[in-house]
């Protein structure tokens, strides 16, 4: 390899490979082990640094074009590389594992998806938010070049595409857990979606059914020839349970006897074993169901397996009660209200419903507005009987004062 004084006109007029060679070194004389690569094929060159690791074996580090990098770029670079190399650093060894990075549609696909199918009850939720935005608009970034920045404007444009907050949410809480998962995997060392702050979501209690929308919705769901679906509503208006518990429901999770249901860890979103009183309704349409002798699944499907999609038929159901817009998960709402304002306390709603934490249950308090007002009058009896009792005290105290007095 010759050795030459690097200087920008040598650079710009970059001479070819001598004779019939189809590639040469030049080597710079100013500064050991940086050189320039050239080759017969084109007249831009290749600024290489070389040094020797820690094992003395000879390592090579890529820097750039000459058409890319003038040549005080080049050296500053090479030297940098060099004072890795004297701390103790390999820095051909780090650029080659950065170079592996998949890129973030790579990983999804090869990685993560396949772990969340089989670890999580959300996978088809996962699937569906890959597949039409996040590789879309991500796929071909590499995972350790994807920023923060890009993240905060890709949610903000979903937001501004008519999103619900708590869908553009959904995309940014799956980037993160997958880049969390990533780190846990040696992946990457960053989150670019840690700490961006989530839109407000304004999913409160709602689409709480007045006595004359609910009769029409049941008067519906008791005469629709679809009955597989309206007994699946019916249920879950009648326990408050959430689709997949009740969809994967099984008979041997039925104890009729003892008006119970049990939800097994593997369907509860808790991941606990709770179990569910069943009332006279439900009861019912566990009676109505077809299949019972048989086991299995409480809810079929036209085909004899389990159904799985009823959403569909829903959207018939509500817009022939006059509900357009009731949503299924509704149906636990309006369950939740109605032990609410039947005058059970939010700990028995809780139990019901199968939630973690009181929190969650707290978003039903305020629907309890005559019941509080039941409890409020409570204190005047409470007042009115202490108020009667100083008012007798006080006629037995001035019968004996009299009765002193005439003596």
């Amino acid at each position: 390899m010759p050795r030459t004084k690097l200087t920008q006109h040598f650079i710009d007029t970059l001479p070819p490979p001598p004779g019939e060679r189809t590639a040469i070194e030049y080597n710079d004389t100013d500064l050991p082990g940086f050189h320039i690569r050239a080759s017969a094929s084109s007249s831009v060159g290749t600024f290489v640094m070389s040094y020797k690791d820690g094992g003395n074996r000879r390592r090579h580090v890529r820097i750039g074009r000459t058409n890319e990098l003038t040549l005080k770029e080049a050296r500053q670079r090479a030297m940098a590389i060099k004072a890795d190399v004297l701390r103790g650093d390999d820095p051909a060894a780090a650029l080659k594992e950065k170079q592996a990075i998949p890129t973030l549609g790579a990983f999804l696909e090869q990685q993560y998806l396949p772990y969340s199918q089989r670890t999580k009850r959300s996978y088809i939720s996962d699937e569906s938010i890959c597949r039409l935005r996040v590789i879309p608009e991500f796929g071909p970034v590499r995972m350790d070049k994807l920023t923060r920045k890009q993240l905060v404007a890709f949610h903000q444009r979903l937001l501004d595409e008519g999103l619900a907050p708590a869908t553009c949410n959904h995309y940014v809480k799956l980037i993160r857990a997958a880049y969390n998962k990533a780190m846990e995997w040696e992946v990457v060392t960053r989150n670019p979606a840690a700490g961006i702050k989530l839109f407000h979501e304004d999913n409160q209690v709602d689409h709480i059914l007045t006595d004359e929308e609910l009769g029409r919705l049941l008067r519906v769901l008791r005469t629709d020839p679809n009955r597989a679906v309206c007994s699946v509503c019916l249920f879950l208006l009648a326990t408050g349970a959430r689709k997949s518990e009740a969809l994967y429901a099984r008979w041997e999770h039925i104890d009729e006897a003892a008006r119970r249901w049990t939800i097994p860890s593997t369907t509860a979103k808790s991941r606990k074993v709770r179990s569910v009183p069943l009332n006279d309704t439900a009861l019912a349409v566990l009676q109505s169901l077809p299949g019972r002798e048989r086991g299995g699944w409480l809810f079929l499907s036209s085909r004899g397996d389990r159904m799985t999609c009823i959403s569909k038929v829903w959207k018939r159901l509500r817009k022939a009660a006059g509900l357009p817009h009731l949503r299924l998960h509704d149906l636990r709402h309006c369950a939740a209200s109605m032990l609410v304002n039947s005058g059970r306390s939010l700990y028995e709603v809780q139990a019901q419903l199968g939630h973690a934490s009181p929190i969650i249950t707290q978003r039903y308090a305020h629907l309890s507005t005559a019941t509080m007002q039941e409890a409020a009058n409570s204190i005047d009896t409470v007042l009115d009987r202490a108020a009667k009792a100083a008012e007798s005290q006080e006629d037995v105290g001035e019968t004996e004062e009299a009765q002193e007095a005439a003596s």
